[in-house]
């Protein structure tokens, strides 16, 4: 198979993402299945697509498998093995000259199968990923049936995983190398790693035909087209390196084909705008034809293309691009896939002298650019959203993108050790803007390197690049998680005798295996070995394998590469001195609970209390290991990590009603973990006007795969935690951000904006009472930019802040502070109100933005809280909810649908902000999902003080 060259677009809507001429395919969903074990006595209906857990829970012979502590009491089913068999029915006969072919096409067997048809053994598969193309002609012809039997046998992969351990060759590795959490061995199968469990997620290891499926029978002059690959990039472009921006395009065509394609095989091409408007149609030249594998490229007016942006800087203008196979005025196939035109490098190239004169530190950059621009990247890190594939419907993904969106965020980071994204997943990124870092399927481990694992994985590479490569979200493919952060630094320290074979191990398949893969079907996107790492020492397209890694080749004074921060020590949580400095992070976070609301979705009424069993249990961040902290006085992990953070920085919990109290606790777990990542964000993206220029923060994790303590800023069902409404607001394109310094006592005070063009604007600065009274305390010394006091209780600062940067508005010494009379750390706050004026990114007209943040300098758990009076009046009208905070001030107020309505998911324009005495904010709304009618008149607020009132 010859691979070819191209970028961005996306999938037409048909059976296969493509159009293919011949006229008898069945979709294998259509057949009547059935699943069994015969020693367990089992046999129950069947889908396709489906997992095993799913079709033994729709015939009742499993309850759901999130409910409870099914986690653990289904074990049995991922230890079994499982058989799906159908009679297909609507197969042609064979035609008279015997000449007839036929293919069984499986996009997905999860994972080890043999599969048989008309009684004869036609293949064995060994990975989730791959696409499986099996000719089974002659064991149709020969089949004397009319309705053959399709049998599809799954071995358990537990099993199977620990069989290929065992073996006298079989790899290993030093130990704590491969992160075990429920399944072990998980390194040795080309499966979902995080089926083998997480400490965010179960452990089901399911099993079954778990994407679409069809026999597909041909002629001779026939061809099916079971995948391509388009791309699109600037004339002259090559990976990893940012191409010239007035350049044509070039498109490039690659299709795959079940059959061959004639020699004289010809392609033609249309593109046609949103509109269904042809903007140009031709030929593509420079064909190369392998038979199963046609190839050609055509070069398109840059002039006559709109580009597509992410969201927030841009509109999503896509295009269809049509590609024929023609032979002799017959049109042999046809694949339509829509793509929006843009370039996304991520810029890991040395730091230039003009940067060095802009006091940008050297070293490598590490930032994306979209279509030649830098930008600051805001997002989360994405997960399976389910454990169970088949039921991820794109309904499903395009709510949960709807509040990426809404949560300005513009990147999503696609975890290696899930699935590969769904192409309905890239479609609907594609359509709102979101970029999507995307990964190959290894993570916290090292892999083998036989030549059969090395050719799976290839293969598996090769197709996921074909497939996905035209969408224009795809932002980035890397190789795997924290290979070079965690894996090969931990075998340096357990076994550094055996680091230069591991090292090498390593190579072969992360730069010698996958680089091929994605080079040598894609000009148009960047490729990097690991998702934390150092960047390459250098970059030369003259070598066959262009990267030559840094690792930990760095020069004292200078910057390289990503970084990822976890601290469980709650104790240093707000230090910022503790937080890396790099050029982006991809990874930072702390877990908590979900809502009552979602709990009661998965537990037992008699279950709803802080340490009961199941939650215990359900919390798989498991009192073992990895806490590298010092003088740490609780060495467990999970449940006592989050109770440990509340009590030392919030008001207890105190309800008398033990289920309000449990609701209260699991809220205020998630008002630490959201206050830790907004300490976290806004010190990043100071960063992008310090010397690390630090140009992305994508905090662990978007979304949950199920009901459990995690590190989730959307709980399973789609509810937001307090975490998404934070990010909402600290990843608005101008803030302002208070960082203290714990070390030095200074606190200073930036503005911050992610604009392309300046922002002037004006903040006001100040100290307030709980009681809602203005303070008259040091602000800071503003005499080299106002002129004005020291001493004064609130200050209007004039500023300027320049593209993708930071201005300092103030700084003070809170130590000397707090010694001066008349300051009383418990009683006050500092708030910063911002105001500002900016051209959006490719926006015309100005606008104006606003931003209020806080700094308390002792934590509420100490700090002297007063009632706020709280009300919140249903709007009707307005289609708003009016809050006023009547007797003080009201940190962290929170707007939440009762109980009773837990039917209905609501997503609150601002949640979890600050309302001063007097103060009434008009907060708007979004009903993600579900109703219950009258919910607007029981919507409640409340704070960090106590439970609201509610007029």
């Amino acid at each position: 198979m010859k691979p070819c060259t191209l970028t961005s677009l996306v999938l037409a809507s048909t059976a296969l993402g493509h159009d293919a001429v011949a006229d008898h395919v069945l979709d294998l969903s259509n057949q009547a299945w059935r699943l069994q074990n015969l020693p367990l006595n089992i046999s129950v209906p069947g889908k396709v697509p489906s997992h095993v857990h799913l079709d033994l829970h729709a015939a009742q012979v499993i309850g759901d498998p999130y409910f409870g502590l099914n986690d653990f009491n289904l074990r049995w089913v991922a230890w079994a093995n499982w058989t799906y068999v159908t009679e297909v029915k609507g197969l042609k006969t064979a035609n008279t000259s015997g000449d007839l072919k036929t293919f069984i096409l499986f996009n997905g067997l999860d994972t080890f199968a043999d599969v048989s048809f008309c009684g004869r053994h036609v293949a064995t598969t060994d990975n989730q990923f791959r696409q499986w193309r099996l000719d089974v002609s002659d064991a149709a012809r020969s089949c004397d049936s009319e309705t053959p039997e399709l049998k599809v046998t799954f071995a358990s992969a537990p099993n199977m995983a620990a069989y290929l351990a065992s073996q006298p060759d079989a790899e290993t590795w030093p130990w704590g190398i491969e992160g075990w959490f429920e399944f072990p061995h998980r390194a040795f199968i080309r499966k979902e790693q995080s089926d083998f469990g997480w400490d965010w997620g179960p452990a089901f290891a399911p099993a079954g035909i778990w994407q679409k499926a069809w026999i597909i029978q041909l002629t001779p002059d026939e061809v099916y087209v079971p995948n391509s690959v388009m791309d699109l990039y600037r004339h002259g472009q090559v990976n990893n390196l940012p191409p010239d921006q007035t350049a044509d395009w070039v498109l490039n065509c690659s299709i795959d084909a079940l059959n061959s394609f004639p020699k004289d095989a010809e392609m033609k091409f249309t593109v046609k705008d949103d509109t269904g408007r042809i903007v140009t149609s031709d030929r593509l030249t420079n064909i190369s034809n392998a038979g199963d594998v046609i190839t050609g490229s055509a070069t398109l007016d840059a002039k006559q293309y709109k580009l597509w942006w992410p969201s927030g800087m841009g509109a999503q203008n896509l295009y269809n691009i049509t590609v024929d196979v023609v032979n002799k005025n017959k049109t042999l196939a046809s694949v339509t896939k829509r793509t929006g035109f843009r370039t996304i490098v991520l810029n890991m190239g040395e730091i230039t002298d003009t940067q060095l004169a802009q006091g940008i530190a050297p070293g490598n950059n590490w930032h994306f650019e979209i279509n030649g621009h830098e930008f600051y990247a805001k997002g989360s890190n994405f997960i399976p959203p389910d454990a169970f594939w088949p039921r991820v419907t794109p309904e499903r993904i395009q709510t949960l993108f709807r509040s990426v969106v809404a949560g300005n965020q513009n990147m999503l980071r696609v975890w290696a050790s899930g699935a590969y994204s769904p192409d309905f997943m890239y479609d609907a990124a594609d359509e709102i803007g979101i970029l999507l870092w995307s990964e190959f399927e290894f993570g916290d481990a090292l892999y083998p390197v036989t030549e059969d694992f090395l050719e799976n994985v290839r293969q598996e590479a090769v197709y996921q690049v074909r497939r996905t490569n035209h969408h224009p979200s795809l932002a980035l493919w890397a190789g795997g998680n924290e290979l070079e952060s965690l894996e090969l630094p931990g075998v340096n320290r357990s076994a550094p005798e055996d680091y230069d074979r591991y090292l090498h191990e390593y190579e072969t398949l992360f730069i010698e295996t996958l680089l091929p893969a994605v080079y040598g079907n894609s000009r148009s996107i960047t490729y990097m070995p690991s998702s934390t790492e150092n960047g390459y020492l250098s970059f030369n397209w003259s070598r066959p394998i262009p990267i030559i890694q840094r690792y930990n080749n760095k020069t004292e004074g200078s910057l390289y590469g990503d970084t990822d921060h976890y601290n469980y020590n709650y104790r240093e949580a707000f230090n910022i001195s503790t937080y890396p400095v790099g050029r982006f992070a991809n990874e930072f976070g702390f877990h908590s609970m979900p809502s009552l609301a979602t709990w009661k979705e998965a537990l037992p009424d008699d279950e709803l209390y802080f340490n009961s069993s199941h939650i215990m249990l359900r919390n798989h961040h498991y009192p073992a290991g990895g806490l590298n902290i010092t003088n740490y006085d609780n060495s467990s992990k999970g449940m006592a990590e989050m109770t440990l953070a509340v009590s030392e920085y919030y008001p207890l919990p105190n309800r008398a009603d033990p289920i309000a109290n449990f609701s209260s606790w699991c809220h205020a777990t998630q008002i630490f973990q959201a206050d830790f990542y907004k300490s976290q964000i806004q010190f990043y993206r100071v960063g992008s006007g310090a010397r690390e220029r630090q140009l992305g923060s994508l905090y662990w994790q978007l979304e949950d795969i199920w009901q459990a303590p995690t590190w989730a800023g959307i709980e399973y069902s789609g509810r937001w935690k307090v975490l998404h409404n934070v990010a909402k607001d600290i990843y608005q394109s101008v803030i302002v951000a208070p960082l203290f310094n714990q070390s030095s006592g200074i606190l200073s005070v930036y503005a911050v904006s992610d604009l392309w063009s300046d922002v002037k604007g004006s903040a006001t600065l100040g100290w307030i009472g709980w009681d809602g009274r203005r303070l008259n305390h040091t602000i800071g010394d503003f005499d080299h930019m106002t002129g004005a006091s020291s001493k004064f209780g609130q200050e209007e600062v004039q500023f300027t802040i320049g593209a993708i940067n930071t201005t300092l508005l103030t700084s003070f010494n809170m130590t000397k502070l707090a010694e001066s009379k008349g300051f009383n750390a418990t009683e006050c706050l500092f708030v910063a109100n911002l105001t500002a004026t900016g051209t959006p990114i490719n926006g015309d007209a100005t606008r104006t933005y606003r931003h209020t943040n806080t700094f308390t300098p002792t934590p509420l758990s100490s700090a002297a809280l007063v009632d706020p009076g709280l009300s919140v009046v249903y709007k009707k009208g307005e289609d708003a909810f009016e809050v006023t905070a009547k007797h003080g001030v009201s940190a962290w107020t929170w707007l939440s649908v009762s109980d009773r309505d837990s039917s209905v998911i609501v997503s609150f324009d601002e949640n979890a902000f600050l309302l001063n005495k007097g103060q009434t904010r008009l907060v708007k709304y979004s009903v993600i999902s579900g109703s219950s009618p009258g919910w607007e008149d029981r919507v409640t607020a409340d704070s960090i003080y106590g439970e609201g009132q509610k007029d």
